[in-house]
């Protein structure tokens, strides 16, 4: 009869607090040898993908909403949508600040953001006879895109 033996999980497998709280504990104590090197790369690029996402996500709300506001004739809803915009703009700026170098991909962020957006209230709105623009049709610079109220 053989008995299987499960290898044996690392800290960083079986409890990620206790392995970010020794991580830093080592990274204080300049004690680099030490260090999980590959499971901290990754999170800190984990922690790079989920700020991008962050803004794109949001981007993407208010670009949604801002096209329901702007193309879609239901006065009852504008509140809600304005709201909403209010909202995302201040969450994504809140996140450029926290990481200004964000900033330089917003026009990554701003492409894919519509993208997904159209694409949304498209499938949302066009049975109805709602018609979008397959362009973004005003200022798409981060100024505009957090302070203009494009449908006044």
């Amino acid at each position: 009869m053989t008995i299987a033996i499960a290898p044996k999980k690392s800290l960083y497998e079986y409890d990620f607090h206790a392995w970010t709280e020794e991580t830093t504990a080592k990274l204080k104590a300049r004690d680099f040898e030490h260090v999980d090197l590959e499971n901290l790369i990754e999170e800190i690029e984990g922690l790079t993908l989920s700020q991008r996402k962050e803004v794109r996500n949001r981007l993407r709300t208010l670009l949604g909403h801002l096209l329901k506001r702007l193309y879609v004739d239901m006065p009852d809803c504008f509140s809600g949508w304005e709201n909403t915009i209010r909202i995302q703009r201040t969450d994504i700026e809140v996140e450029l600040e926290d990481s200004p170098s964000l900033k330089r991909l917003w026009a990554e962020f701003f492409d894919s953001a519509w993208r997904y957006a159209l694409k949304d209230v498209r499938g949302e709105y066009s049975k109805r006879g709602y018609q979008f623009p397959d362009t973004w049709q005003f200022s798409r610079d981060i100024d505009s895109m957090l302070n203009v109220d494009f449908w006044e």
